[in-house]
């Protein structure tokens, strides 16, 4: 007896339909297939790099409110914001991420109820800053992010109420420094110091230029390049370059990166010429200062800060003058320890190679202005001196040199440095890690 055939029950016929292997009952249209959006990861791939992009400040009113004044500032898209207040002078200061303020010219300059006047600008790398100028005593009563309805623009409000002396000088407490935003911090675990290798020059800017085509940026890379094998061969050291290859990198962008990595120390390697005194030959170490050991100095420092207009970049100067004044107690102490490398370099490259008749000097080279990574720049010679030349491209007298400056390295970090093949974490009695100046602090010394 033939065996009847079961129904198709419906789930399974339209699974069939839309397989394309059944067709669809006499009246009932084939399911729609789930349409394919081919161009969803490109928009997720824009919607991902706006969201890494720096919010837009587009526009700022000042308003007034029943406890005071409110600033408004008018963002592509919501931010963080921390705001606190300070005396001598009197002022607020609103923390944000990065921001790329697109403010008429005039904004911030007409005195409006509690605001004297504001400005705002990068504070530091990832980090921007509004500075409120105080007409009178104040406190920030209010600070929040809401969205304007008719076009999602997310208005930042800063809401400041009259205070009497006595409440804002309590209010005006010293801040916790706000760091910048970069790449994640190091892992705890391993502490060990990390050195930034800056290899001068670079790309369409060749630097100086030897009488027989040899440019200073390709001598300088060879040098740094055997620099960051031997410091990575102890295992004790971190070692980042800011060019790992013939490419150019604006002086500031130098400075960021070693900011951005919470670098320990920072070496800029060099090479002079002067084509009209050939017998002028040796190597300097250079710390940063605003004033120069000499006019000697002066022309080397603004000869190296012009290297971005050479090479058809704009001459960005970092941190404005807020960050400067903030930063200003903590770029002295930093100074102090790029010196006390600066020696011990001199005391081991003088060993090898001719130093200059002032080994150690000073100058404004913008690649030393980090207020809180120590260093220095090194000049290895003169390629205007056929002698110094000779030896620069030695391959023999270059292992030297980059073993020497490695031994300087490891013993400015002594206090700091694991045993061989182990790591150390820099903690202090409450279990947290130290200040920026402790851990470059020498080791204490046992009675």
């Amino acid at each position: 007896m033939p065996t009847r055939a079961r129904p198709i029950r419906l789930p399974l016929r339209a699974a069939l339909v839309a397989l394309g292997l059944l067709a669809p009952l006499p009246g009932l249209a084939a399911p729609e297939r789930p349409a394919v959006d081919r161009q969803m990861p490109e928009r997720q791939a824009a919607e991902r790099a706006a969201a890494d992009r720096p919010a837009v400040a587009i526009g700022a009113e000042i308003s007034a409110v029943p406890e005071g004044t409110r600033l408004t500032v008018v963002l592509s898209r919501p931010v963080e914001a921390r705001a606190f207040v300070m005396e001598r002078p009197d002022r607020a200061i609103v923390d944000l991420p990065e921001v790329n303020f697109q403010l008429p010219s005039e904004a911030g300059r007409k005195r409006d109820g509690l605001v004297a006047s504001y400005r705002y600008g990068l504070f530091a790398p990832g980090r921007s800053r509004i500075v409120i100028d105080l007409a009178q005593a104040a406190t920030v009563a209010r600070v929040a992010t809401t969205t304007r309805p008719r076009d999602g623009a997310t208005l930042l409000t800063i809401d400041l109420a009259r205070s009497d002396r006595e409440a804002f000088r309590r209010a005006a407490q010293p801040p916790a420094p706000a760091r910048a935003e970069g790449p994640p911090a190091r892992d705890p675990v391993d502490s060990r110091p990390l050195v930034i290798v800056d290899a001068g020059h670079g790309g369409i800017d060749p630097g100086a230029i030897a009488g027989n085509g040899v440019y200073e940026k390709d001598i300088v890379f060879g040098v740094a390049q055997g620099l960051v094998q031997r410091l990575e061969a102890t295992g004790r050291i971190r070692v980042q370059m800011t060019r790992d290859r013939d490419v150019f990198v604006p002086l500031a962008e130098r400075v960021r990166i070693a900011r951005d990595a919470r670098a320990d120390l920072f070496v800029s390697i060099h090479a002079d010429s002067i084509s009209a005194a050939p017998q002028v030959r040796g190597a300097t170490i250079y710390t940063g200062s605003e004033k120069a050991t000499d006019a000697e100095s002066a022309r080397l420092a603004d000869r190296e800060n012009k290297a971005d207009a050479a090479a058809g970049a704009d001459q960005g100067e970092g941190p404005g003058d807020v960050a400067t004044i903030l930063q200003e107690l903590t770029l002295r102490e930093t100074r102090g320890f790029s010196a006390r490398f600066a020696q011990g370099l001199l005391t081991n490259l003088s060993g090898v190679m001719e130093m200059s008749v002032k080994p150690h000097r000073e100058a404004g080279f913008r690649v030393l202005r980090s207020p809180d990574v120590p260093s220095v720049l090194v000049e290895l010679g003169y390629l205007s001196s056929k002698r110094d030349l000779d030896l620069l491209l030695s391959d023999e007298w270059r292992t030297k040199v980059t073993a020497q400056m490695a031994g300087a390295i490891e013993r400015f970090f002594a206090g700091r440095l694991p045993p061989a093949g182990q790591a150390m974490t820099a903690l202090n009695a409450d279990g947290l890690r130290l200040s920026r100046a402790a851990e470059h602090a020498p080791a204490p010394v046992s009675p």
